[in-house]
């Protein structure tokens, strides 16, 4: 029976992942070029690889050289990471949408319930200046799908951003306040409220507009600001299909289809233990026609099955728009 990509959203236990894992590994290795090529030059014998920890992971940044989707493909959309002028962004080739819209929907359904509850705020100056953000596309379909007639994306309105998450305190109303970490810093500088139930949930980014700083700071700047007791935050980039969210202390949970191993770092082919810090390595079965296995410059370590945390980046890695914080 010919493996389904939409399956890996019906992953419930270590068996059905690995199936997966290997279903995709198979699939890519014959079909994305780019990826063939990396297997090739290391040696590989596919068909000796029968868990998920044995697969090689492609190094993130051939996303910005090469083309890296299915031979067979054509891309419905191209999102492309943020960077500083001058810099070569990272091109991500989706050629199913519906999968990247199953991956986010699901993953936020699994943290946070539906997001028909949920009144969205977007505060994400950085990313509406320009086109083909995976974050964009996803909290736009997210505003859409949470029908609240207050939902929408805030520019540098703080003043106006302020007065409305105060009627929507009043109303007693589910709300997400989801921005880049600079803007959010501005408001809770500049109008702070109190509103202990709001979810404030950073996605990373200072891009050189302000001083970088420890995660425990940031986290305490914010919690001051407006009023609440933890900072959630959100993992994803533009070459994944899928996010992890934590819902404080810089601990994320990856949903069911989504991995993450961590990386000696002298030795990439290597993998540490829990609690051993490393690069950060992700599986992300819902990028079926790209590359599922990734190797990233983050630096992370897990702390239990599917729980990991972000510590910083390797050395003289590009500065990305998310994730830049380092503890």
């Amino acid at each position: 029976m010919e493996y389904v990509p939409a399956s890996c959203f019906s992953i419930s236990s270590e068996e059905d992942f690995n199936f997966a894992a290997l279903e995709t590994f198979r699939y890519q290795a014959a079909n994305v070029l780019v990826y063939k090529r990396y297997l090739e030059l290391l040696g590989i014998d596919i068909h000796s690889i029968n868990h998920y920890s044995q697969i090689p992971f492609l190094p993130i940044s051939l996303f910005k050289t090469q083309e890296v989707i299915a031979s067979e493909k054509k891309s419905e959309i191209v999102f492309t990471s943020s960077g500083t002028t001058g810099m070569i962004t990272s091109q991500h080739l989706v050629a199913d949408l519906t999968l990247y819209e199953q991956s986010f929907n699901r993953a936020f359904e699994l943290t946070y319930g539906s997001v028909a509850d949920y009144c969205i705020v977007g505060l994400l100056p950085a990313y509406l200046d320009r086109k083909g953000s995976s974050l964009v596309y996803m909290v736009n379909q997210m505003i859409k799908k949470s029908k609240h007639h207050s939902s929408g994306f805030y520019l540098n309105q703080y003043q106006e951003l302020q007065g409305l998450l105060q009627s929507l305190k009043d109303q007693n109303q589910k709300t997400i306040l989801l921005g880049v970490t600079f803007a959010l810093l501005d408001m809770a500088e500049q109008f702070p409220l109190n509103f202990p139930d709001l979810i404030v949930m950073e996605t990373g980014g200072m891009k050189g507009r302000r001083k970088e700083m420890v995660r425990d700071e940031l986290h305490q700047r914010l919690k001051n600001g407006f009023g609440v007791n933890t900072i959630h935050s959100e993992y994803g980039m533009t070459e994944l299909l899928s996010q992890a969210y934590s819902k404080g202390e810089g601990v994320f949970c990856c949903p069911p289809w989504m991995k993450i191993l961590i990386r000696e770092m002298n030795d990439p082919k290597q993998l540490v233990p829990y609690g051993i810090t490393g690069g950060v390595n992700v599986i992300d079965l819902a990028n079926y026609h790209s590359c599922a296995f990734i190797a990233t410059q983050d630096l992370g370590k897990i702390h239990f099955e599917n729980h990991f945390e972000i510590v910083g980046r390797f050395d003289n890695a590009d500065l990305r728009g998310c994730n830049m914080l380092v503890q």
